[in-house]
């Protein structure tokens, strides 16, 4: 009896490991080997990079105790980006993508190397910490459009949605994970540490690299004949703007991009003076944001197909979760709501990427994938000093209130957007058309 009630468990357990394998969530991870590799090195290298994102914010506030000094180092990291964004996209559609981020993910580890051995030796400085930034703000102005174009290159259109939303999942169990760690390194160990093991952690994502099948990846077709970069980067901002969908989702990103998803420069100052707490209190509520957004990104590689009421649904949902969390002074409230707005803003996210990349054609891809993370990154520099502006002047409390509200503005504008163009187009639900002028994916 007792070897019988053994097997039946093992049985069960067998079972239970082959549905969660064979899940629709990880589809993407089963059925290709590449992306297997990629997801595999990406889950060791995005936890690092957050772990050298928290310290790093940490590590400013500590030696200059300043939401605006805060709000400089945003201006670093994102102030290439806002200079150069628009042109990233042109030059990584010249470029292998595989090649290129093998480039940027050896360049960020170098400047991991130098942040780790200052801060280790004690003669760190804020202006050292704003230039390493901004070193690695440059580099991203390569490596996020080849990162996004790259994706279908290890899966085929139909499995791109899951792909993007699992890639999602990665960054944003990076976010639960790092921080988490980081507060207990901070707090017992000291940031260097954290900056050290970041750079140990890109060794798995160029492993994963080199390690891929060339033959196996699917190369986007390109044009034939070279054009000046100014006319490629035209030529996507004309798709962009002619895209009703595309213009429509990136005007929001733009929008949202710039004034609510300013969480780097926020928690900090939300832990350190609102709350009155240490570096645990900062992994804590970093770390809460990030299981809200893992959850988000979850649900988003489940629904598998792009969704319009998702989309602003969820962006409705971030802005009042930061409206409600504006007033807050409990550690444990703000923790409650920061996971509400991390699945908000992940399902957000997700869906527009997704609902982007369906519709692009290979050829541009890397263009109009560089002008939506232009809408998503470049401004994070205005953003992040307003934002630390805003929480000198008046707390989290004013900056997380102007947040809420203009997101919920701008979901408001788009659901009204959209009833528009139901009654224009005199039926429900606008049809998904193939070609360069489309609507968003069907609900």
């Amino acid at each position: 009896m007792r070897r019988t009630a053994q097997r039946r468990v093992k049985r069960q357990i067998r079972s239970s490991g082959n549905a969660i394998a064979s899940a629709p969530t990880f589809r993407s991870i089963r059925e290709h080997r590449n992306y297997r590799l990629w997801f595999g090195g990406q889950s060791l290298s995005v936890t690092g990079n957050w772990l050298q994102s928290v310290a790093q914010a940490w590590f400013i506030a500590d030696l200059t105790h300043s939401p605006i000094a805060l709000g400089l180092l945003s201006v670093c990291q994102f102030g290439p980006y806002m200079l150069l964004g628009l042109f990233g996209g042109a030059i990584t559609d010249r470029l292998d993508n595989r090649h290129t981020l093998m480039g940027t993910q050896a360049a960020q580890m170098c400047s991991a190397i130098a942040i780790a051995i200052l801060a280790l030796t004690g003669v760190a400085q804020p202006w050292q910490v704003y230039v390493l930034a901004a070193f690695n703000g440059t580099v991203l102005v390569l490596d996020t459009p080849a990162r996004q174009a790259f994706t279908i290159e290890m899966v085929n259109r139909d499995e791109l949605p899951n792909a993007v939303a699992l890639n999602s999942s990665l960054f944003n169990a990076g976010r639960v994970l790092g921080p988490a760690i980081g507060g207990v390194l901070i707090a017992s160990l000291g940031v260097g540490v954290c900056f050290a093991v970041n750079a140990v952690s890109f060794l798995a994502v160029l492993g994963a690299l080199w390690a891929m099948n060339p033959t196996e990846l699917t190369p986007p077709r390109r044009r034939s004949g070279h054009a000046s970069l100014l006319r490629d980067t035209r030529e996507g901002f004309v798709y962009t703007w002619r895209t009703p969908s595309i213009r429509a989702i990136t005007g929001m990103m733009l929008v949202i991009a710039t004034v609510s998803l300013n969480f780097n420069v926020l928690l900090p100052v939300l832990a350190q003076n609102t709350l009155a707490s240490g570096p645990a209190t900062f992994g804590w509520l970093s770390a809460s944001f990030g299981a809200g957004a893992l959850i988000g990104a979850l649900t988003s590689a489940t629904i598998g197909r792009p969704s319009r009421a998702t989309l602003l649904t969820a962006a409705a949902g971030l802005g009042l979760s930061q409206l409600i969390l504006a007033p807050l002074h409990s550690i444990w409230l703000c923790g409650l709501l920061l996971v509400v707005a991390g699945i908000a803003f992940s399902l957000y996210t997700s869906m527009s990427n997704s609902s982007i990349q369906m519709v692009v054609p290979d050829r541009l891809r890397g263009r109009v994938m560089g002008i939506y993370s232009y809408g998503f990154l470049g401004p994070g520099a205005a953003g992040g000093l307003f934002a630390g502006w805003l929480a000198a002047q008046g707390g989290t409390q004013l900056a997380f209130g102007v947040a809420g509200i203009a997101t919920l503005g701008v979901a408001g504008a788009g659901t009204a957007g959209l009833h528009l163009r139901k009654r224009r187009l005199g039926r429900k639900t606008p049809p998904t058309v193939a070609g360069p002028e489309v609507s968003m994916p069907r609900e």
